[in-house]
């Protein structure tokens, strides 16, 4: 029998170094749908996904259920409140999951740009290896800076830019937060490794962003109708006329 799926989106942050017309990075439009929207519609048509949690910040809830109240009466999702930080959002859409789920997987909101392809890879490494990431190669020249002056070359060999969907096993997640105690992971693999457990990487693309500025949203509008070719899900949104163009 396939494994079961849960996917969690955390949209509870405040993005402070990004928001538009007073609106958190999530929420903002991007061609024709919000950027969560764009994010979540990869995984609840998924056979293998059973559960979807979408995590936002109480303050938000009023809005988020005002201004999507169609997309929410016609996605299977629900909706969770979010935490003081990052990992305390999640923690709250993982004590939400059903205790079929086999594994996790936690998604940023505001990563719209993703592909069935990467998904069913690092879905079947997780399966695999029990954890496993989206990543890409640094392939830029690496310089660790003092005071806005360069100290040394870093050699960027070996390393690579962590992405997300990130899918662990979902015992192994409660345990690795049930180890967490003060600790405020940048994300949720550095939790699993602090078990000492060997974190699988699934190369993915540098197309694969996170929107966290006004350059990255930018770069998401340029590269939105350029994911390659029959990747993209169909339109979630129940009053667009937006189709999808796809790249040759």
């Amino acid at each position: 029998m396939p494994a079961k799926f849960g996917v969690i989106l955390p949209a509870a942050g405040k993005s402070s170094r990004f928001s538009k017309n007073n609106r958190k990075k999530p929420f903002i439009d991007l061609k024709g749908r919000a950027v969560w929207l764009r994010a979540v519609e990869h995984f609840v048509n998924r056979k293998d996904v059973a559960q979807t949690i979408v995590v936002i910040s109480p303050e938000d809830r009023e809005f988020f259920m005002l201004k999507f109240q169609a997309n929410l009466a016609f996605l299977d999702l629900e909706l969770v409140d979010g935490g003081a930080e990052r990992a305390d959002s999640v923690l709250n859409g993982l004590e939400k999951l059903r205790s079929d789920i086999e594994y996790v997987a936690i998604h940023d909101a505001a990563r719209p740009l993703l592909t069935k392809k990467w998904i069913d890879n690092v879905f079947a490494a997780a399966v695999q290896h029990d954890a496993a990431i989206l990543a890409s190669p640094v392939t830029s020249t690496m310089k660790k800076a003092v005071e806005g002056q360069i100290e040394k070359t870093v050699s960027r060999d070996n390393l690579w830019q962590a992405q997300t969907p990130q899918v662990f096993k979902t015992e192994l997640l409660r345990e690795a937060y049930a180890q967490r105690g003060d600790f405020q992971p940048t994300d949720e693999a550095q939790l699993v490794e602090r078990l000492g457990v060997s974190v699988h990487l699934v190369e993915g693309s540098p197309m694969n962003l996170k929107i966290t500025s006004q350059e990255d949203f930018r770069m998401a509008e340029a590269l939105i109708n350029h994911l390659p070719k029959n990747e993209l899900p169909p339109t979630l949104h129940p009053f667009t006329d937006e189709k999808p163009t796809l790249f040759d």
